[in-house]
């Protein structure tokens, strides 16, 4: 939805003063709590020393959970890889960038204290035999994390997998079995579960604040069209104009001599653009659409879809590329389970829609969840910041959308949006939600010290958030999303297919 600024600033304030209505003693509270993740999900500092771990794939993703960690509850010794390219990243981080700083400027090392104390391993197995690492990040293409899962749970190392969990959902169940087997934590790097912004705005879908959900729509937007430039000439490859391609990286001059085919790859394109290419990747559904459709089974209680339909395809790129550049997918949901005041206990309506887009040559709205009840909307865009605003009465003009709000009690325990008595009324409340939520993490850095403290405190309810079983019910959305679009057909999802100890796969009950 475009929105003007003041309109958008009129959102956020509606959001964080329902906060500091709904949420008020939560908030005063973490204001002077230690550490913001901490207080909101659950664990405390370690009592002990940080969770020895080593990073198996320092590419992008893997950079970033190396930059967002924290010391004092995990500390990298060892990692990796096997492209020139990104051993060197991984060591001195990207000068141009403050938020992917390497182990250099990550743990402040010299030269001389990095080859003394991070250990580097072409060979991933030579890492998982080293007796001091207890956790093991894996950030590989999707393709790998099975096998590289499966072996380090085999090497008696915890684990925390990159999203999406496996490219077969029969593959992950394999591997929740063979931690529950072992005893062993597997985390499933979904981070939403993990960021504060998002906890705060399910609380007010939970106080039944915008009312019976019924839409959800969900979108991942880039715009690749225009050609590439440098020096003021447009790049041409093998005669075709280059696009801007964040999936199709310039192969560096120190990765053109890798022996791809010793790592199983069918060319040095597949190996660094994996991406591309339907046996090494999951597409758009897998890299992108999985966390907003977490994100949007977070909003909803994470209640398990009923059916799926889809439609994607090459509308745009002529390159090599085997997977779509742009997906269209609809989801049918069980109506959305009231918690809390009068509604407690029922059933917002029958279907809840979730539609999901993710296209390559527009880039309007970006990526962003919208959710709309009977009584109001909210944006969340980019993990960054939330809008609120009050669904229209009968009686209300159109240009009043936007309008200031507070929110009052109704008599039946459900708080209510209502128009602010006065110009500037709304933002009353909202201190102590704005001095707790901006600027918030995105959740990477929380996913990874609460991992590293069930680790340290291993009692059956230690658990977490995003852990084996959640990272399986997210692979079963996506990849039965990815048949649906390949099919072309509704496919309704079984209850078999999201429980760990049954054989039952999407994979091969629509072969």
């Amino acid at each position: 939805m475009n929105l003007t600024p003041e309109q958008r600033t009129i959102g956020r304030e509606n959001f964080y003063n329902s906060l500091g209505v709904t949420r008020r003693d939560v908030l005063k509270a973490s204001v002077v709590a230690p550490a913001l993740g901490a207080f909101y999900f659950g664990y405390s500092k370690l009592e002990s020393n940080p969770v020895r771990t080593g990073l198996i794939g320092s590419g992008s993703q893997g950079n970033v959970l190396l930059s967002e960690s924290n010391p004092d509850f995990v500390q990298f010794i060892a990692y990796s890889d096997i492209r020139p390219s990104q051993i060197e990243r991984a060591k001195t981080g990207d000068l141009m960038s403050e938020s992917v700083v390497g182990f250099l400027r990550k743990y402040e090392m010299t030269e001389e204290q990095f080859k003394r104390d991070i250990q580097f391993y072409e060979d991933y197995h030579q890492l998982l035999e080293n007796p001091d690492i207890e956790l093991v990040v894996i950030a590989l293409p999707l393709h790998l994390h099975y096998q590289v899962t499966m072996d380090a749970l085999d090497a008696g190392k915890h684990v925390l997998c990159e999203k999406l969990m496996a490219k077969e959902v029969s593959q992950c169940k394999e591997m929740a079995r063979k931690a529950r087997e072992k005893g062993l934590y597997l985390a499933v790097g979904n981070q939403r579960h993990y960021n504060v912004l998002y906890d705060n705005a399910v609380s007010l879908i939970d106080d039944n604040l915008l009312g019976d959900i019924q839409h959800i729509q969900a979108h991942w937007h880039r715009n690749n069209s225009w050609p590439r430039k440098q020096n003021d000439e447009i790049l041409m490859e093998d005669g075709q104009l280059e696009f801007a391609d964040s999936w199709r990286p310039s192969i560096s001059d120190a990765d053109q001599r890798i022996d791809f085919e010793k790592y199983g790859y069918k060319s040095l394109e597949e190996l660094c653009r994996w991406r591309f290419y339907n046996r090494t990747g999951g597409g758009l559904m897998a890299e992108l659409g999985s966390h907003q459709l977490d994100a949007c089974s977070i909003f909803l209680g994470q209640v398990h879809p009923l059916a799926v339909s889809g439609l994607g395809g090459k509308y745009f790129y002529e390159d090599d590329r085997e997977v779509d550049d742009h997906v269209y997918v609809n989801f049918e949901f069980p109506g959305f389970d009231h918690p809390q005041g009068k509604n407690a206990g029922t059933k917002s309506n029958d279907i809840v829609v979730v539609t999901y887009s993710s296209i390559t040559t527009n880039s309007m709205e970006r990526y962003g969840e919208q959710i709309m009840g009977s009584r109001g909307t909210m944006f969340v865009e980019r993990e960054q910041e939330v809008m609120l605003y009050k669904e229209l009465g009968p009686d209300e003009e159109a240009l009043s959308r936007p309008t200031e709000l507070t929110v009052t009690g109704s008599g039946s325990g459900d708080p209510v949006l209502t128009a602010a008595e006065s110009p500037g009324a709304a933002s009353a409340g909202s201190g102590w939600a704005k001095e707790t939520l901006d600027g918030t993490s995105r959740g990477y850095r929380e996913e990874m010290e609460h991992l590293a403290w069930c680790i340290r405190n291993p009692e059956p309810e230690n658990q977490p958030r995003c852990h084996a079983e959640v990272g399986l019910t997210d692979a079963v959305y996506t990849l039965t999303s990815n048949l649906a679009i390949r099919r072309q057909q509704r496919i309704e999802f079984q209850s078999d297919w999201f429980d760990v100890e049954s054989e039952a796969v999407p994979e091969t009950d629509l072969a």
